[in-house]
């Protein structure tokens, strides 16, 4: 599913030159749930938002399936993250004027599905956040942890081949956290290939596959079972 060589990321030029991430290569097979951690500083959200397109890395290479990233346009690196990817920030991200509904059906309202179909997959997904009383609900009338899995429900709608999530259970209390990745488990039993940022060792204990960045480079790739 994801192929990465010498991938390698830099910020700033001259004496300001700051190396985040140096000449990674690994694999990520379809299906598996992999977390990323690390020390504060260690690159592992610069890592995640190259591997889905949020960034470009300055050398090195990235392929998502058969395709290799750096051949694309903004544009097409645009439809591909629309079509494609699915996306969970610890932030939320969520639009505080539309409704749980809604902010799930807006992505697929993007890639030009119809309203009808786009609010049909939406409460699908909503369901299956345990969320399907709450589709008319602003924002700031869901705790944090029904936001954060609003936003689950809004990347996994559209059936994407690959879920990124950045520190999901950061702002979360930990009956909240639990249900959050509770939620990854039950995705990743269906084949959802996931790939989660965490500083949170008994999240990432969790996944499938752990892999621990230090100083920008690979210290341990471990598969759990």
């Amino acid at each position: 599913m994801i192929s990465v060589n010498k991938l390698v990321k830099r910020y700033g030029s001259g004496e300001l030159e700051l190396t985040v991430l140096r000449e990674l290569t690994f694999t990520i097979d379809e299906g598996e749930f992999v977390a990323i951690v690390g020390p504060s500083g260690a690159g592992k959200s610069t890592l995640l938002y190259q591997l889905s397109l949020l960034d470009d890395p300055t050398e090195g290479t990235i392929h998502l399936g058969e395709i290799e990233t750096s051949g694309l346009s903004e544009v097409e690196k645009t439809a591909f993250r629309l079509h494609n990817l699915g996306y969970v920030f610890q932030d939320y991200a969520l639009l505080p004027e539309l409704t749980a509904l809604e902010n799930v059906a807006l992505p697929m309202l993007m890639q030009g599905m119809t309203l009808p179909e786009a609010e049909k997959q939406a409460r699908e997904a909503l369901s299956r956040t345990g969320l399907g009383d709450r589709e008319q609900n602003l924002p700031s009338q869901l705790s944090g942890g029904q936001q954060q899995r609003v936003s689950i429900a809004r990347a996994i709608a559209h059936a994407p081949r690959i879920l990124f999530a950045d520190e999901p259970t950061a702002n979360l209390d930990s009956a909240s956290a639990r249900l959050v990745i509770e939620s990854f488990l039950e995705l990743h039993r269906e084949g959802q290939t996931i790939i989660m940022v965490t500083h949170e060792e008994e999240y990432a204990n969790m996944a499938h596959r752990v892999i621990t960045l230090k100083d920008g480079t690979i210290v341990s790739d471990e598969r759990q079972r």
